[in-house]
């Protein structure tokens, strides 16, 4: 499969790893790798080690309580994934990748300015809270909408990097396989910058210094960005060709403009292929059966062939659309349902990312006489656990799969395997909770103590994120990689973009879970020592185990592109 190169490369050579040679300098390959990674691994660990850490920062500086700070680092988590499909839009349509990269990369120095600022000027913070005040004075609405400015910044940032990223790197090879490697190892780029910034800039910022891990941030952004530039003689640059969902619209318009036309009164349907060019019904060239009353919007009617007759030409518009754009929304159609299968995915971790902090903050982070784990590095375990699954299922895995079946596992049946490691995480988390909520009722009345420590090392929290991170490792890349090949070649920043928003629409509808079990139960009180987290895992367990069999149905009934 050859990607499509820029306005000014499209009539270069094009070699084996989809390099374009020009004027004796190839542009695309693997020598853009280490300018791609250097920028993904500077964003990454200081975007991750914000997100990882808001919660503790919100307890700590801003005196919020600790379901509501949750609540607040879900809401910034979903929008780190989901302002990316704004940016993808962009990409797609209007400017290509790299300068939406460039753009976004710089307004995430302005968010980690604001940050950094918000650590080191008292004036922005309320007034630290000692454990034995009864109540904490509150952040004011100027110091809460300078936060608010810099969490909206980093979202706004995010959305033109992390996920265009990814585009633009695929958009350097020209093979389907070379493109799925790239995926896999750009998430593992991705994740081993979200390790460093879980432990060592979470360190620094709850065990140092605020300002100074902040400040490591913005250094880190700023490097991201000057390695990015440094590598511009290198990159493809596919130049966008207008909005492609204007085009999809289009076809709905055309198609519902056509929908009282009698096909049976026209005798012999043609339909448009394109450059006046036409196709006959049942050709190869027709459009395919699948959602076959949209294919009105290629068929040529009386009043378009009238066009042609007078001399004029054919052309695509608002009334008569090609056969390709009929199929490419198609094709926008067909994955919506399994798309859809994953959001619950990201609920179920959205659920567990939140209140594991919450449940790390009261259990023994001792290691050692003298070190305690930041509560906001716990998940780090879930991030190795990808990164170390990763090259073992790619190398390892799946070519004794590749043995045993005759062909290597697709990105679905990734995908599915993924599901149920997935309910297997939920399933251990809330078995290690209802251990400690066992211990917790051992003590009697020391639970009802705000901040009193469970006697139970929070290294029982490794299991379920570690089993989420095995799981993530097969559904993340599958549908990053399915998106991508199933999608129309004018949206493929958009395909990059799918997942992160079914991110996004889990952590935003997780709060809502978490909101409606909080009105419905007493399962999650202000201390979660005297609440029932447990069966909130549960109810998730089930929500889940549903959800895999809506996949299944919607995998079995898919017919793929290709």
């Amino acid at each position: 499969m050859e990607m499509e190169g820029s306005r000014g490369s499209q009539h270069k050579p094009v070699d084996q790893e989809g390099q374009v040679q020009e004027a004796g300098r190839k542009r695309g390959g693997w020598i853009t790798l280490p300018f791609i990674a250097g920028s993904v691994l500077g964003l990454g660990l200081a975007i991750d080690s914000t997100t990882s850490n808001l919660v503790v920062y919100l307890l700590k500086e801003y005196n919020v309580d600790g379901i509501t700070a949750t609540q607040i680092a879900n809401i910034v988590r979903g929008s780190l994934n989901l302002v990316p499909v704004a940016g993808a839009v962009l990409s797609d349509s209007y400017f290509g990748c790299f300068p939406v990269i460039v753009v976004g990369t710089a307004i995430n120095v302005l968010s980690f300015v604001l940050f950094t600022l918000t650590a080191a000027l008292p004036s922005l913070r309320p007034p630290r809270c000692s454990p034995a005040a009864a109540t904490c004075q509150r952040a004011s609405p100027g110091q809460l909408a300078v936060l608010y400015a810099a969490a909206c910044l980093l979202a706004l940032g995010t959305g033109g990097t992390r996920f265009n990223v990814a585009t633009m790197g695929a958009d350097q090879f020209g093979s389907a396989r070379d493109q799925d490697t790239f995926f896999s190892w750009y998430f593992v780029f991705l994740y081993a910058s979200f390790i460093v910034g879980d432990t060592a800039i979470v360190y620094l910022q709850d065990g140092v210094s605020w300002a100074l891990g902040f400040g490591v941030c913005l250094a880190a952004t700023v490097a991201s960005l000057v390695v990015l530039l440094l590598g511009a003689r290198y990159y493809r640059m596919p130049a966008p060709k207008g909005s492609p969902y204007t085009q999809l619209a289009r076809v709905v318009v055309a198609a519902v403009s056509k929908a009282r036309v009698d096909v049976g009164a026209l005798g012999r349907v043609q339909y448009y292929v394109g450059d006046d060019a036409v196709a006959d019904s049942g050709s190869d060239g027709a459009p395919s059966k699948m959602l076959r009353f949209l294919n009105r919007a290629a068929m040529i009617t009386a009043s378009d062939s009238s066009l042609d007759a007078s001399g004029g030409r054919l052309r695509s518009g608002w009334r008569l659309c090609t056969v390709q754009q009929v199929e490419d929304l198609k094709s926008l159609l067909r994955v919506l349902p399994i798309w859809s299968s994953g959001i619950f995915i990201s609920v179920s971790i959205g659920v567990m990312v939140g209140m594991i902090v919450l449940q790390a903050l009261a259990m023994d982070r001792s290691l050692g006489p003298r070190f305690m784990i930041p509560a906001g590095s716990v998940a780090v375990c879930m991030l190795a656990a990808f990164i170390v699954a990763t090259p073992v299922l790619d190398r390892a895995v799946f070519p004794l799969w590749r043995r045993a079946t005759g062909t290597p596992p697709t990105p679905l049946q990734r995908v599915g395997l993924g599901h149920v490691v997935n309910v297997a995480s939920v399933v251990a988390a809330a078995l290690v909770e209802r251990r400690r909520l066992s211990i917790v009722r051992g003590h009697h009345d020391a639970g009802e103590v705000v901040g009193w420590v469970t006697p139970m090392s929070v290294l029982w929290l490794l299991i379920p994120l570690t089993i989420v991170g095995v799981g993530e490792a097969l559904h993340f890349p599958g549908n990053v990689a399915f998106f991508y090949q199933e999608f129309p070649k004018t949206l493929r920043s958009t395909a990059t973009a799918m997942a992160p928003l079914l991110i996004a629409l889990g952590f935003y509808l997780s709060t809502v879970f978490v909101d409606v079990v909080r009105r419905v139960t007493a399962w999650l009180p202000g201390n979660i020592n005297q609440g029932r987290l447990d069966n909130v895992y549960w109810a998730v367990v089930v929500a889940a185990t549903v959800n895999f069999g809506y996949f299944l149905i919607c995998a079995k009934c898919y017919k793929p592109r290709n």
